[in-house]
């Protein structure tokens, strides 16, 4: 379907079936597209519905910019607007949010983790830490089930050392005993 945009990335405009009329494009149009890979699919198994694009399409794009994450004043400043949308202030959270994140992604970079937090979840964060009563580690506990256990595991102990007040609170398994006296430890 992306081929229809052949012709106008050729500067040659396209012909609208709808309204029965060829459209040029005028003089410095541009088209801008985004996309998560290269174009060359995704063997890692994070963009698994990417698809690969025919090389002579790619090719009509003259120039490819590589969008890293936002800095961290950036990320900050993205981040407090949306907690003021919220009606929050809490500008230490969003320090240690952003924080946190970098040093996630520095980890991922390394190789040393294999999922990231992104800005959007950030702004996810930001919701639920509005919805859960302003509870940092409920809201990101939250955010970060998606994971498998050992990432959100550790994740959520990265950001306890970023945020030394927060505190995991993991209840105490309970134990009850059998009817043949014998102890039988319930996980939950």
């Amino acid at each position: 379907k992306i081929m229809c945009l052949q012709p106008v990335l050729e500067g040659k405009g396209v012909f609208l079936k709808k309204i029965n009329e060829w459209v040029e494009c005028s003089p410095g149009f541009n088209i801008v597209a985004t996309a998560n890979t290269k174009g060359k699919g995704d063997d890692s198994g994070n963009f698994i519905g990417t698809g690969v694009l025919n090389e002579a399409f790619l090719e009509r794009f003259p120039i490819t910019v590589e969008q890293e994450y936002p800095s961290m004043a950036v990320e900050k400043k993205i981040i407090n607007k949306v907690f003021d949308a919220l009606s929050i202030s809490d500008n230490e959270f969003v320090d240690k949010l952003v924080s946190w994140a970098d040093i996630i992604r520095k980890t991922y970079v390394e190789g040393a983790i294999d999922d990231l937090i992104t800005t959007r979840r950030l702004v996810h964060i930001s919701n639920a830490y509005k919805i859960f009563n302003m509870d940092r580690i409920k809201a990101i506990s939250m955010c970060v089930n998606r994971f498998d256990v050992e990432t959100k595991t550790a994740m959520i102990d990265l950001y306890t050392k970023v945020d030394g007040e927060a505190t995991v609170n993991t209840p105490a398994p309970e134990s009850t005993e059998t009817a043949d006296g014998m102890s039988n430890d319930v996980p939950w």
